[in-house]
């Protein structure tokens, strides 16, 4: 069975129906809002998997988290560097004009284009050629037997739309830019982006003339992201919401013990860690000047050995996680429990490293975190910030809301912060290739402490072309083996998901922590 099968036993499968006979609306919430409906402007799971009510792939995932056909109905290889998608037939964008291949070509030269965030998931993408009306060669510069798992969350734009409106060039989100596409849409998938207020509400309507068989019975949905964890519980508990996520884990008994109400927790793939910038030679929010201590590996291994992630899993998580070293955890292919070694949690060693890096005394670094984004993240981050300080490192916690956190970290203006990141193919590769290579174009894109190792850079090329399973697994142990022992990042856990529903709301809670609206119903 492959990785991915084998995921079928982090699935929770809470009735999923066929569609019901009267169309309802469905009300729910989460921490933050999304960035953009612009499909290429952050690749962030949360709002890849909301923009995913309005576009499509050419390919999509089902409950299994395995490959099903959608906007393409097969594809082959004919050759080892290129890949032939057939299109669907018939399929119209919601403005009503056709889908074709000329999309697929604009769409592929679009996520590769200035601007685009999701350019990692094509790297080794050459060009997108059109055969016919309803075929598409997807060439690659090299061999690239992954290509096909990195394209769910690749979504296709109507070239005529983007054209049209002035929105060809994706902008870049983070610096804050926008265009058309931001809070307007144009798919081909289940529902139509009826309006959108940044920050306040998010309104989608059925698709009347979508291609696939629906199999929720919504008419309507309204997202609106609520930060407060109380208030964001005491809507679900009042009835005024239909789901939550996530649960915070202090209310999870509570909502879980409140009559007509439920709580729905599977372990996620994220992983939650912690980066450092390991490129200036001066920090920029740090009272050490003329050096980077981040630069010196005893620095950073002291920084790994302070920090308890199994006090972190009982006192803030209240057991809701999994600690790891690497960058991966179960789930992802590539993963190798005989690798994930954490080394021990120890104070004395952690201060001798430190002395013998030649900071003996206290000094300063800020940590830019999140305080709406991952599960407990200012808690976790205001506890490593204690952790720290008994090896004498003052750690000033910058929580911001998950807007302000990304549009200073994803610059890479940054010394040391948070950052979760769930592989979106499901292979180890991904995270190579976006977190831990060294930055250059569209690779390391969120390597953003500039983490840098020529023979992990090696691997990570080697690892995307590479058909032999064995050997293929052998670079990636090796690799995640180098970041480890150069504690390139400082991974802390695996986090799990928690979503409080009404009872009579019936849905699939994925590992991926991808909810798929079209897989909705209300009784």
């Amino acid at each position: 069975m492959s990785k991915r099968g084998a995921l079928v036993g982090l699935v929770v499968a809470v009735g999923l129906l066929a569609g019901g006979a009267h169309a309802k609306t469905f009300r729910y919430a989460t921490l933050a809002d999304l960035r953009s409906m612009d499909p290429m402007a952050l690749q962030e799971t949360f709002t890849l998997a909301t923009q995913g009510a309005v576009y499509e792939a050419l390919v999509r995932t089902n409950e299994k988290l395995e490959l099903e056909p959608s906007l393409a109905v097969s594809w082959s290889q004919p050759s080892p560097t290129v890949w032939r998608f057939k299109l669907r037939a018939g399929v119209k964008f919601q403005d009503g004009s056709p889908f074709t291949a000329d999309d697929v070509v604009f769409s592929f030269e679009r996520a590769a284009a200035e601007g685009s965030d999701v350019k990692p998931t094509i790297v080794t993408v050459k060009q997108a050629v059109k055969v016919d009306e309803l075929t598409v060669d997807v060439i690659t510069k090299a061999p690239d037997p992954i290509l096909i798992n990195e394209i769910p969350f690749l979504y296709m734009m109507s070239k005529e739309w983007c054209e049209k409106n002035g929105a060809v060039q994706p902008v870049d989100v983070r610096k804050g830019q926008e265009n058309f596409a931001t809070r307007n849409a144009n798919g081909t998938g289940p529902f139509i982006l009826k309006s959108r207020e940044a920050g306040v509400r998010t309104i989608f309507v059925l698709n009347p003339s979508w291609w696939d068989k629906p199999r929720h019975n919504l008419d309507e949905i309204i997202y609106t992201p609520i930060g407060n964890d109380a208030t964001r519980v005491a809507a679900l508990l009042s009835g005024e919401l239909d789901m939550i996520e996530p649960v915070p884990s202090q209310d999870i008994d509570r909502v879980r013990n409140t009559p007509g109400r439920k709580v729905l927790q599977a372990p996620e793939l994220r992983t939650i860690f912690l980066g450092m910038d390991q490129a200036r030679d001066e920090l920029t929010d740090s009272d050490v000047k003329g050096k980077n201590p981040f630069k010196d590996l005893r620095v950073r291994q002291a920084f790994m050995r302070a920090i308890d992630v199994e006090l972190i899993k009982t006192q803030v998580m209240r057991g809701a996680s999994r600690p790891g070293v690497l960058m991966i955890g179960p789930g992802i292919n590539g993963y190798n429990a005989a690798i994930d070694v954490r080394p021990k949690y120890d104070l004395a060693a952690a201060k001798q490293l430190l002395a013998e890096a030649g900071y003996p005394d206290v000094f300063s670094v800020g940590l830019d975190c999140p305080n709406d984004r991952y599960v407990n993240d200012e808690r976790i981050c205001q506890a490593v910030a204690a952790m720290l300080a008994r090896i004498g490192v003052k750690v000033n916690v910058n929580a911001q809301t998950r807007a302000q956190w990304f549009a200073k970290i994803l610059p890479g203006n940054t010394s040391f912060y948070m950052l979760g990141w769930t592989a979106a193919t499901y292979d180890a590769h991904n995270v190579l290739v976006s977190l831990m290579v060294t930055p250059n174009g569209p690779e390391g894109t969120f390597n953003l402490g500039r983490y840098s190792n020529k023979r992990v850079d090696e691997l990570t090329h080697l690892i995307q072309v590479e058909t032999d399973k064995a050997k293929r697994q052998a670079m990636i142990d090796e690799a995640f083996a180098i970041h480890r022992d150069e504690v390139g990042h400082i991974p802390l856990h695996q986090q799990a998901l928690a979503w409080g529903i009404k009872d009579n709301v019936d849905l699939v809670q994925l590992a991926d922590d991808v909810l798929k609206l079209h897989w909705i119903n209300i009784r």
